[in-house]
Order: structure tokens, then C-alpha cells, then sequence
């Protein structure tokens, strides 16, 4: 029997876990939250399902010290932890279950599992099944499960309408774009977030909602597709007793809903759950007529590693719901379509500029820093002498510019970090591939940076009297448009592998300088040690500065800047000397421009492998 609970209070330290698939119309509650639909429009399907979980156990093996690793450690030491031990429970369609415990219980262990946030190897397929069918794999888990973290991760500068669109349009893949733009609407409107659609989700920096409406819509992020089931960490966790009491009511409100979907009514005077015990031979044979199947098509099997699920149409026919996770693709419950790859990226590059023009101080900070840059340093080597002394100072100016640009990126790490968990939570559930994301960013900051180059170049290098030809100059922008796509893809690299800003900041200062040190200007090649040299071939600073140097005397190799002033009036400097002083003999820019194009796409490709596995093994 089903259990239908009408007002459900938890402590801080509970979780709820949650069916949803046979809610399926908008909740309306009499209580204090006062959530009401005007009429009972479709938002769940009608399919039910019983999760069983039959004697689970977990346990973690103890990590060993540093300082014991040469020594094998006592045999006490080598047993693992039990964090949980013969775990058993059903939840049901139109029911909530609380899980209730003190920290460290393992109540939030237990959601991630179910949730399949764990590896292969710690999976037992024997303990969890769907409609008493086996659950296979974590990946399938991940496929039937919603899952509400306790932090709400959110992107903070979009607002409450644009963060659930986004998620109908990257999940809701069979249906028009009406059809998710009348769905968000409905769900907002079951979640009580009608009045503040427009408002920012906000942070700690963005004035934005309050804490209670972030978390329905974090639980609306989940729900947007109708998952089998509903997992909910800590739902009413840094809530006030009001705000909690929301959440709760709206989670209650959603399960009893079943019963008017089967034409019953709530009388007001009865308890929901008085009312289902009256019903509940129609309820039990409501849940009987749905079926799990394990894996394949029995008339058309194919290569996929799949399940398949069925369901009961309105004419009573079996109808089967494929769950492909060989492409990765998501059903919308009532079957799989196909969702190109050019449309994942058009979102997401949708996405990528409505927060970067809402940065406002990432368009500053870049904007300035192009102008005051170009200007300062226009104005500090202004109008530079064709002599020696400034030979030398092109050298200086071309080394200062290239530091200059390659370290006015750092300020993108916060921005990258904090998209990190959001791209952590989305491509784990499947609601676009990472390569894809990794894609939309390159073509969104492609353009971004290139009129940063622009508003950098035009200042300084007429300001500084460079190469006086236009092919000079487009030339130059197009090096310094390539320093700093070569310096986002490195940002973007890192921030990947970086668990702060803190020593996101600190790997990207020592991996600049060393670039910076190993560049060919502080120390000749010829003078580097063996064991180093390879970083005078991978530094980010020798090909741009190879291609501005020969960018600027190419052309003028006979161009005498330093003659005798002896009788005979030898010259002693040409422009050629200059170039053979860096070893550059002949006309490599384009060899080197291509090099640059290499490093921007080889540290792109090592950023999408990175959070690629990390997706896979996300808790989030």
C-alpha cells in the first residue's frame, strides 16, 4: 500500500527520497505554502513504479598515512569501514520516504547509490531492482533517478524561467519548443515560483531569491523530465522552519496528487492517507499493470547496452520506453528522440552569452584591461628608435606584452570553477555530453577574445610605431588574438584539475612563470640544461614572441640599425642579425601560428578528457 502523507515535517539531518512518475497533474495544498492550479493540466506521466532495495551494504576501505606506507599496517587497520549494513526498503509511486537519521548514518551514502553516484565496482546489481527487475549498473540508476544535492548548484546570473528552459531544452528532447515553454510555466507554478520567474537565482555577490525558492528550483531541475524517482538530499537543509515547511508541503502535495488523477477526490474533512487505505485495492491493481524488462528489444535486439521499460497508454496497450545509454541520450518518459549535437551546443552557447554580458565585471576587468594596457604600454614605449637601444627595447616590449596578455585571463578562473559543478550535476544525468559544452565555450570565447585582441592592438602597436605595412599589422592582432585564446584554453585546462580558486590561481602563476622562464628571452636555448629543454619547446611564450620579432624585422633584414663610426661606415646591426640572434633563419610564422593553434586546441581536448571523467564519477 501506498503511502500518502498530507504534511511531512524532517529535521535538518533527514532525507527525503521521493517517487514522482505517478503524479500527474499540478498539486494544489490548502496549507500555508498555498500553491493552486486553475485546472488539472498534465505534467507527470501515469506510469508506476516500485523501487525495491533488498539487504544493501557499503563499506570504505581506511586510506593509509603517508608515513605508513613503507610498513605494512596492523590487521586491524585493514578491515573496511561499514557505513551501511542490510539496508532494506520499498518506496512506491505517489509516495515519500523519509530517511531519518544522526550525521553520519550514511543517509546521504544511501541516496548515492541509489542514485548510481558510485563506481562499478562497489555496484551489486542483487540489491536493487525496479518493478522486482534488477537495476544492472550505476549508469542505469542515473538514467530513472532525479537527484537533489544538498548544495543547490545553480548558475547564480541566470533567472528562475532561464534555468528551468534551459533544462526542458537539454532534456525534453521529443517535444516542441511550446510544449517545454508551457511545461516550465506549469511546473513554476506548482512550485510557487510564478512571482519571482524573472528574478535572478542569485549568490552570495548577486542579490536573487531566497534560500527556500532556490531549492524548488533545484527540485524543479530534476523534475522537469519526470524521472521514475525522485532523490532528495537534505531537502530542508540552511531553510528556515517556513521555507522547509514549503518544500516538504510541495513534495506531499505532488504524491497525493495521484488519486485525482484516477478520479477520486480528497473530501477536505478526511486524512489523505484515511482516504487511501479506502482505496487501496484500486491503487494495488493501479500498480500492478506495469512491467521493468531487463535489457534488449526481444524482436529487434541490438549492439547498445540498454533497458527497457514499459508502460500502459490510455487504450491499455503495452508500450516499451528505451533508455539508450550508448549515445547518452535521454527519454522524456514517453519515448527516446533524438537531440542533435548542434542543438546541445546552440543551447549551451546560448547559455555561455547571456551569463558572460551579465558579468559585468568579466567584461570590465577585459574591456579595461585591453584599453588601459594597450594605452599604458603605448604611451611608456612610445614612438621607439630604429638604433640598437631600440632593437632592444622592441624585445622588451614584445616579452612584457606577451606576460601581460597571457596573465590577464586569470580572472575567467571563478567563473570556470563555478560552472565546473553545475557541469558536473548536468552531464552526469545526461543533459548534454561534456565535448559538447567544451565546444560551446570555444565558439563563444573565440569571438569574446578576439575584440579584446582588437581593443589591445590598435592602441599600442601605432602608439609604439611598429611595422608601419597593414599585413604587419593584421598580422600582430591575429598573434596577440592567438596569445589569448592559447591562455583561456589553459585556464579553462586548469580550473579542471584545480579544486579552488585558491590553487587554481596559484598552478596557473608557477605554470606562466616557468612558460615565461623557459621562453628563449631570460635564458638562450643553448644555455638551458638538457634536462630542460623540453619546456623551451612547450612554453607558450616562444612562438608568439618568434612570430612578433619576425612579424617586425622580416621585411626590413637589410635595414641597417647600428653602423661604425669609423671611417669606413660598416654596418653593424641589421635586421637580419636580429633574427639570427634568436635563431630564426628563415620565415617560420605560420609554422608557429599553427603551433599556437595546437596548443589552444591540445589544452581544450585535455579539458574536455578531464571533466569528462570527472562527470563519470560525480556525486553530484
Amino acid at each position: 500500500m501506498a503511502e500518502f502523507l498530507e504534511r511531512i515535517r524532517l529535521d535538518d539531518d533527514s532525507t527525503g527520497l521521493y517517487s514522482t512518475t505517478a503524479s500527474p497533474h499540478l498539486s494544489t495544498t490548502t496549507s500555508s505554502s498555498s500553491y493552486h492550479s486553475p485546472s488539472p493540466p498534465r505534467l507527470y506521466s501515469t506510469t508506476h513504479y516500485r523501487l525495491t532495495v533488498r539487504n544493501l551494504s557499503y563499506s570504505i576501505k581506511p586510506k593509509r598515512k603517508l608515513s605508513s606506507l613503507l610498513l605494512p599496517p596492523p590487521s586491524h587497520q585493514q578491515k573496511p569501514t561499514n557505513i551501511l549494513e542490510s539496508v532494506s526498503f520499498v518506496a512506491k509511486s505517489s509516495e515519500i520516504l523519509g530517511v531519518v537519521g544522526p550525521s553520519g548514518a550514511g543517509k546521504s551514502t544511501l541516496l548515492r547509490i541509489i542514485s548510481g553516484r558510485i563506481k562499478n565496482s562497489d555496484f551489486d546489481p542483487k540489491c536493487i531492482s525496479l518493478n522486482d527487475h534488477p537495476i544492472s549498473s550505476p549508469t542505469q540508476l542515473r538514467r530513472i533517478c532525479g537527484f537533489v544535492t544538498q548544495e543547490d548548484n545553480l548558475l547564480p546570473l541566470l533567472t528562475v524561467k532561464e534555468t528551468l528552459m534551459f533544462s526542458a531544452r537539454f532534456r525534453l528532447r521529443g517535444m516542441s519548443a511550446k510544449e517545454k515553454e508551457e511545461r516550465v510555466s506549469l511546473l513554476m507554478e506548482e512550485l510557487g515560483l510564478s512571482h519571482v520567474a524573472d528574478s535572478y537565482i542569485g549568490d552570495e555577490e548577486t542579490r536573487g531569491i531566497s534560500g527556500g525558492e532556490r531549492k524548488r528550483v533545484s527540485i524543479g531541475v530534476d523534475v522537469i523530465h519526470d524521472p521514475k524517482i525522485l532523490l532528495l538530499d537534505e531537502p530542508t537543509s540552511g531553510l528556515d522552519s517556513t521555507s522547509a515547511l514549503q518544500v516538504i508541503e510541495l513534495l506531499a502535495s505532488m504524491a497525493k496528487r495521484t488519486i485525482s488523477d484516477m478520479g477520486f477526490k480528497i473530501p477536505d474533512q478526511i486524512n489523505a492517507l484515511e482516504f487511501a487505505m479506502e482505496i487501496v485495492t484500486v491503487l494495488e491493481d493501479s500498480n500492478s499493470g506495469n512491467s521493468f524488462s531487463s535489457c534488449g528489444d526481444p524482436e529487434a535486439p541490438d549492439q547498445y547496452s540498454c533497458s527497457w521499460l514499459e508502460y500502459e497508454d490510455e487504450e491499455g496497450n503495452r508500450v516499451p520506453v528505451q533508455e539508450n545509454r550508448a549515445d547518452d541520450r535521454i527519454d522524456n518518459s514517453m519515448g527516446c528522440s533524438h537531440f542533435s549535437r548542434s542543438s546541445e551546443i546552440f543551447y549551451l552557447c546560448w547559455r555561455f552569452c547571456k551569463i558572460i554580458y551579465r558579468t559585468k565585471q568579466l567584461l570590465l576587468a577585459r574591456t579595461m584591461q585591453a584599453i588601459v594596457g594597450g594605452l599604458g604600454l603605448g604611451s611608456v614605449y612610445v614612438k621607439m628608435k630604429k638604433d640598437e637601444n631600440g632593437v632592444a627595447e622592441r624585445l622588451g616590449f614584445f616579452a612584457f606584452s606577451l606576460s601581460f596578455l597571457l596573465s590577464s585571463t586569470v580572472e575567467a578562473l571563478p567563473i570556470f570553477l563555478q560552472e565546473r559543478r553545475v557541469l558536473m550535476r548536468e552531464a552526469s544525468r545526461g543533459a548534454y555530453k561534456v565535448s559538447s559544452y567544451v565546444v560551446a565555450n570555444t565558439l563563444v570565447f573565440i569571438p569574446f577574445l578576439l575584440a579584446v585582441a582588437l581593443l589591445f592592438a590598435f592602441p599600442v602597436y601605432w602608439l609604439v610605431g611598429l611595422n608601419p605595412s597593414m599585413v604587419a599589422f593584421t598580422f600582430f592582432v591575429a598573434t596577440v588574438w592567438l596569445i589569448v585564446l592559447m591562455a583561456s584554453s589553459l585556464v579553462l585546462f586548469l580550473s579542471a584539475v584545480s579544486p579552488d580558486f585558491i590553487s587554481g590561481n596559484s598552478l596557473i602563476c608557477m605554470v606562466l612563470g616557468a612558460f615565461f622562464l623557459f621562453s628563449g628571452y631570460f635564458i638562450p636555448k643553448e644555455n638551458i640544461p638538457r634536462y630542460w629543454i623540453f619546456m623551451y619547446y612547450v612554453s607558450l611564450y616562444k612562438y608568439p614572441l618568434d612570430c612578433l620579432l619576425i612579424n617586425e624585422y622580416w621585411s626590413s633584414r637589410s635595414q641597417c640599425f647600428t653602423k661604425n663610426t669609423g671611417p669606413n661606415s660598416e654596418c653593424l646591426l641589421t635586421g637580419r642579425d636580429v633574427l639570427r640572434s634568436r635563431g630564426l633563419e628563415e620565415d617560420g610564422r605560420w609554422t608557429n601560428v599553427g603551433i599556437m593553434v595546437g596548443f589552444f586546441l591540445f589544452y581544450r581536448v585535455l579539458c574536455w578528457i578531464i571533466l569528462a571523467r570527472k562527470a563519470s564519477k560525480t556525486t553530484l
